[in-house]
């Protein structure tokens, strides 16, 4: 008895253990490379479905066949561990370059079909890009008159670009190279107001790769969604985990991404299996019934807080992911199911624990690593680890020495993030320590954002907030000191930044302010800026036009709460107004709860103002009351 109250004094007095954890190994984990896993599908099973594009498909034979072409017109020209810039979308010649790219041993660097032209400038005058490779339609001016090799690629698909060239500019002087031993490398927000790319190794997307068939049993037969937007660094998950496993592709039409509706009825009709989402596409999900003739078994969620876990009736495990660019996508989850006990829970998810070689610890402003339990900043170590930034400096900055007490990892990549970790070792999201935020599951520097609204002369200077709503969204508002002498139009300047940020980056507010509020120190309130934004008239408020049909009123209201600029007029065009795909899809859920009737995204976007948007929606309403009367 005696022996029993000391062991239990013992446990009582003893201290919590510290915050670090290391990911369980994988068991069975491939020792080959990323290109040799998908190698080997192409011989084992030639015939076997690769991308599948509605009525379109490529076996593994098929593309591999495309790949080898597209690497023949690059050869000589593209040289191992050239950074090479793609600009197409989600389709099978996405995929045929990727695989052409790893065989020339050239660095994939995602830009999205449509780069800006100001954005792909400052890319290429920093880092050494040797060619883009797109649409010649749509490439940026500048590239008109660089030298242009016309590449075959497959053509067919949703998505697909009816011509593809790569086109080879000079070099900038000074310009950056990636390390020899890059796969791909990816563009995140950069505080100077210019992006940063991120070098990814081979071994480290093959160690996500083992984990994310682990968690999913991918495998022949499954379908993996190809859904997140090129630029963004998941899509790197989603494309190489179906080509290593034998599984399908199935790249989703653009106009299912933001319309929840649209989405499951594609997951359903294109029988998908798996799927990767960022967070902002999935939540508006789980505010409905869930669909029970899924095949969906896998959804793999991440970029942006998670506020809520699925309900019962979710029938896929749905896997909360975090992992910054710099640690090669994912570093930790949470997997929920239905049968979870804790399934009626109304509380956030937690961020999970590391995946197998990760290596996570919460440290404090000193560096040293907190008890468990205790609030600090998240660093991650490990075989996840990226390369580092093609900028040295940066990464000697960021990629730091592992504290004292963490084994296993000799450098940990500073986060920014501010975690939790429980006694279990489940890591708790609570924001950032810095100025980053997340828009849409993209971060977002507003360094970055203002240096753009800069650029142009008729602005002196310009401060960036991210005030959120009631429900935690955050939304970028751009607050303008005017150059002297001069007045520039809100409208002008949003469509000017348009070609230097990504789509998440654009302000969906511009307030003009004769001067900047400043704190005790002398630099600019931020706080004070916020409470401003908050305390402008609410779109409810506003001035109604008296003209107005009952349905003009209802979209009118709708975008200038969602935009939070009530002198929005049904004479704008909603993506000059600020209104983006993500915000498109938050508007059509809007209308649909007020009225009953659901548009689609291209509905929507392609309407030259608001009151044609009402029109099509009044015209929908009388359609649907004729087809029930």
């Amino acid at each position: 008895m005696t022996e029993q109250l000391m062991d239990r004094r013992a446990t009582a007095s003893a201290e919590p253990a510290p915050s670090v954890l290391r990911g369980a190994p994988v068991a069975g984990a491939a020792p080959t490379g990323v290109l040799a896993r998908y190698e080997r599908w192409v011989r084992t099973t030639p015939g076997a479905p690769a991308v599948i594009d509605g009525a379109c498909r490529w076996s593994y034979a098929e593309l591999d066949a495309a790949a080898d072409v597209i690497a023949k017109g690059l050869e000589g020209r593209v040289r191992p561990g050239d950074l090479v810039g793609v600009c197409l979308d989600r389709s099978a010649a996405l995929a045929a370059t990727a695989v052409a790219l790893a065989r020339l041993g050239a660095v994939y660097l995602p830009l999205g079909p449509r780069p800006g032209e100001r954005r792909i400038q400052a890319v290429t005058e920093d880092i050494a890009v040797v060619c883009l490779i797109g649409d010649p339609d749509v490439l940026p001016e500048r590239q008109e008159g660089a030298e242009q090799v016309e590449l075959t690629v497959p053509v067919e698909g949703v998505n697909a670009a009816t011509s593809v060239v790569a086109a080879f500019g000079p070099l900038a002087t000074g310009a950056r190279t990636a390390p020899p031993e890059a796969l791909y490398a990816v563009l995140t927000s950069g505080s100077t107001g210019r992006p940063k790319a991120v070098a990814v190794a081979e071994p480290s997307l093959a160690a996500l790769l083992d984990f994310y068939r682990a968690e999913t049993g991918i495998a022949p037969g499954d379908r993996q969604s190809l859904l997140i937007g090129v630029a963004f660094d998941p899509h790197l998950l989603e494309l190489w985990a179906g080509l290593t496993s034998g599984a399908a592709l199935v790249p989703a039409p653009d106009d299912v991404r933001w319309d929840p509706a649209a989405l499951t009825a594609w997951w359903r009709d294109a029988e998908i299996t798996l799927a990767v989402s960022a967070t902002p596409m999935i939540e508006p999900l789980l505010d409905r019934p869930w669909p029970q003739d899924l095949k969906l078994r896998h959804l793999m969620v991440g970029g942006d807080r998670m506020r809520r876990r699925p309900g019962p009736d979710v029938t896929a495990t749905v896997h909360n992911a975090y992992g910054p660019a710099e640690a090669t996508v994912v570093t930790t989850t949470h997997a929920m199911r239905p049968d979870d006990p804790d399934v009626h829970d109304t509380a956030a998810p937690c961020i999970g624990t590391p995946m197998a070689g990760a290596t996570v610890a919460v440290t404090d402003a000193d560096g040293a690593v907190v008890a468990r339990g205790e609030d600090g900043e998240l660093r991650i170590g490990g075989s996840c680890l990226s390369l580092g930034y093609l900028d040295p400096e940066l990464t000697a900055r960021r990629f730091t020495a592992a504290p004292e007490g963490v084994a296993d990892t000799d450098r940990m990549y500073r986060t920014g993030d501010r975690v939790r970790m429980l006694a279990d070792g489940r890591l708790e999201f609570l924001g950032r320590l810095d100025d980053q935020v997340k828009i849409s599951g993209v971060r977002i520097e507003p360094a970055e954002v203002e240096a753009a609204f800069e650029h142009d002369e008729h602005v002196r200077s310009a401060v960036v907030t991210a005030p959120r709503d009631a429900e935690g969204r955050a939304r970028l508002v751009a607050h303008v000191l005017p150059a002297p002498g001069t007045a520039p139009a809100a409208d002008a300047l949003l469509a000017a930044v348009r070609a230097w940020l990504p789509e998440q980056a654009v302000p969906s507010t511009v307030r003009m302010v004769d001067a900047f509020p400043l704190d005790a120190n002398g630099k600019v309130d931020r706080r004070a800026l916020l409470d401003e934004t908050g305390q402008a008239p609410s779109a409810a408020a506003a001035e109604l036009p008296a003209d107005a049909t009952a349905v003009e009123i209802l979209v009118l209201t709708a975008v200038r709460d969602l935009l939070g600029r009530p002198g929005t007029t049904l004479d704008d065009n909603f993506t000059d107004a600020g209104g983006t795909s993500i915000l498109a899809a938050r508007l059509l859920a809007a209308l649909e709860k007020e009225s009953g009737v659901r548009l689609r995204a291209p509905e929507l976007l392609r309407q030259p103002d608001l009151r044609a948007i009402a029109a099509v929606l009044d015209k929908r309403r009388a359609a649907a009351r004729t087809a029930g009367s």
